[in-house]
């Protein structure tokens, strides 16, 4: 029998970072492995209708998360969903989009881990944590250079989605396994963010004592209860880099054939760049998903140490 599909949902604010991340990890498993599903299209209005009803895209009741639930089951147990389509750009919903779902399937969303059902659906939970000064500065970057806003109408959507921010998407974190910040270091650009990572014990993290040895100081680990926080510098030499992500990868022999030298690649605007903290990142989340693929070829339920509790 094919085991099923694992899932990793990555979930956060408006210009957090998720298609980053997200991008990063389908162009080292590749779309031949992977499927990429969005949950910010199932919304149930289009943007004239929010704005008619005072409604934010980021509120339960502007989207159809009941239908995401249902999608989200579907693609655990390996079957097709037909997703809803919505264009940032116009603001309107397109014709569905036949999803049939792979052997990695990765949902990033504002809401994914909003309800309990949603949240056990997935293997590996991730939340994108940036401060708010950086990411206001992303969305502006973003929706004037992609999606056609001016800067006074990226902040005022900014301003008017505030308070569904604090109640509906911040909340989420607590329910991931891992929290990452993403914040400025000492070079004060974006391919040389600090990376602070919290871990949590929903799943086994890899031994990372010996990583830190290999820091030579640009990675720090502590221990708060029993979460772990891992700091990555974004200073981190690529050398040094280099020998952790080898390390990390020794503890998942399985997995030789992903290896890849695009670990840490992002886009700005259309130049190309990388950052070291990203790629241990992007390695650390793809350790867990390829840790539970391991599980449930061998017949387990999945690698979570928390029976699948949605936290």
């Amino acid at each position: 029998m094919i085991p099923r599909p694992i899932l990793i949902g990555i979930v956060g604010d408006s210009a957090s970072g998720k298609t980053t991340l997200t991008r990063g990890l389908m162009r080292i498993l590749g779309d031949e492995h992977a499927t990429h599903v969005s949950a910010d299209h199932y919304h149930r209005y289009d943007r004239r209708q929010r704005l008619q009803r005072g409604l934010t895209a980021l509120s339960p009741d502007a989207n159809y998360l009941d239908i995401l639930e249902q999608h989200l089951l579907h693609l655990r147990a390996g079957e097709p969903i037909l997703k809803p389509v919505y264009s940032h750009q116009d603001g309107r919903a397109g014709a569905p989009e036949y999803v049939v779902p792979n052997q990695f399937t990765i949902v990033e969303g504002l809401l994914a881990f909003h309800t309990p059902p949603m949240r056990e659906v997935f293997d590996v939970r991730v939340f994108l944590d940036p401060p708010e000064d950086l990411r206001r500065h992303w969305k502006v970057q973003r929706d004037c250079s992609r999606r056609g806003y001016t800067t006074d109408q990226v902040l005022d959507e900014l301003d008017r989605s505030e308070a569904d921010s604090e109640m509906f998407i911040r909340p989420q974190r607590r329910c991931a396994d891992i929290v990452v910040r993403f914040h400025e270091g000492t070079r004060q650009d974006q391919e040389h963010l600090d990376a602070e990572l919290t871990l949590r014990p929903g799943l086994e993290h890899p031994d990372l004592a010996a990583l830190v040895e290999r820091g030579r100081d640009a990675i720090t680990l502590s221990r708060h209860g029993q979460e772990l926080r891992l700091t990555v510098r974004g200073a981190l030499a690529p050398e040094d880099s280099t020998a952790i992500q080898e390390a990390i990868w020794e503890r998942i022999p399985f997995a030789t054939h992903l290896r890849s030298e695009r670990l840490g690649e992002f886009t700005v605007a259309t130049q190309l760049r990388r950052s070291e903290s990203l790629a241990i990142t992007q390695l650390l989340a793809l350790y867990q998903m390829i840790t539970a693929r391991a599980a449930i070829s061998v017949g387990a339920a999945g690698a979570r140490t928390d029976l699948g509790g949605a936290g």
